[in-house]
């Protein structure tokens, strides 16, 4: 399991801090992009098929081609803001924490502000056949458009949005409203989540089978980043990539997701993996 210190100013700098890390227990994300391949600059628009990119008018839609789950999606950390109550707060057992808009806070109606984002995370049961694992409960969670993590930031303390609950259905997927996850230094943009037996072990943090992250493509990030409110995201997204990010970089080929969609109208990422 790969460990995920967030804010860190250099590779010299994590390599020492990972020295010593021994047994902090901290917890991960997950991020967009593809190792090799990069978006082309015209008109605010990406397109990609397995490994081409085109770009077109401000919407993006990026294709990885359908591939076979035949092994488990690499368990990763939960990383420093998991919300589990492993790291201090506890969400989890929070009056309505079963949720699928997760744009707003626990008893808020103001949405937080982003490019809309809906997520569906398929799980299949590689026990079974491969196939989909129904009933569920998947506890996911990521940073707001400013990077920052509810429960946990300074200013976001008593705020819950971007964390949510939901069952899988018939399919094995559960489906979230959000946004995009903002791109924050250090890592690459992503998005976290746990997979549990049930609804109803997910609230009590009980039998969990798998922590792991979702990353974003990069093309439709770099898109995205163009508009309101995500300057920063474009720095930092200089400054890393999926070959060099401390959690994907030995691997992501199972994490990266497939996303569609544009900025006016809101994208929809999907991924499908195995437990």
């Amino acid at each position: 399991m790969k460990i995920e210190i967030p804010g860190q100013p250099s590779r010299r700098q994590l390599l020492t801090l990972l020295g010593g890390a021994g047994g902090l227990g901290l917890l991960a994300l997950a991020g967009c992009g593809s190792g090799g391949d990069s978006a082309s600059a015209g008109g605010g628009t990406a397109s990609t098929t397995l490994g081409t990119t085109g770009t077109t008018a401000g919407t993006t839609s990026t294709t990885t081609g359908t591939a076979t789950v035949t092994s488990a999606v690499p368990e990763e950390t939960g990383g420093p803001y998991p919300g589990d109550g492993s790291n201090g707060p506890d969400y989890l057992g929070m009056n309505g924490a079963v949720r699928s808009d997760i744009r707003t806070s626990l008893g808020s109606s103001t949405a937080i502000a982003g490019v809309p984002l809906t997520i569906k995370l398929t799980v299949l049961d590689l026990k079974n056949s491969a196939k989909p694992l129904t009933n569920a409960g998947i506890y996911l969670w990521h940073c707001n458009q400013a990077g920052q993590y509810s429960m946990y930031s300074q200013g976001a303390t008593n705020e819950t949005y971007c964390r949510g609950i939901q069952p899988t259905d018939s399919n094995g997927t559960a489906t979230f409203t959000s946004v995009w996850p903002g791109a924050y230094s250090g890592r690459w943009p992503h998005i976290h989540f746990q997979v549990y037996p049930s609804v109803s072990n997910a609230t009590s943090a009980s039998g969990k089978l798998k922590t792991s992250q979702i990353a974003l493509p990069e093309e439709a990030c770099d898109v995205v980043y163009t508009t309101d409110g995500y300057s920063a995201s474009v720095r930092n997204m200089a400054q890393t990539s999926l070959s060099s990010d401390m959690v994907f970089r030995d691997g992501w080929s199972q994490e990266l997701a497939t996303a569609t969609g544009s900025t006016s109208n809101g994208y929809t990422a999907t991924l499908v993996i195995g437990v």
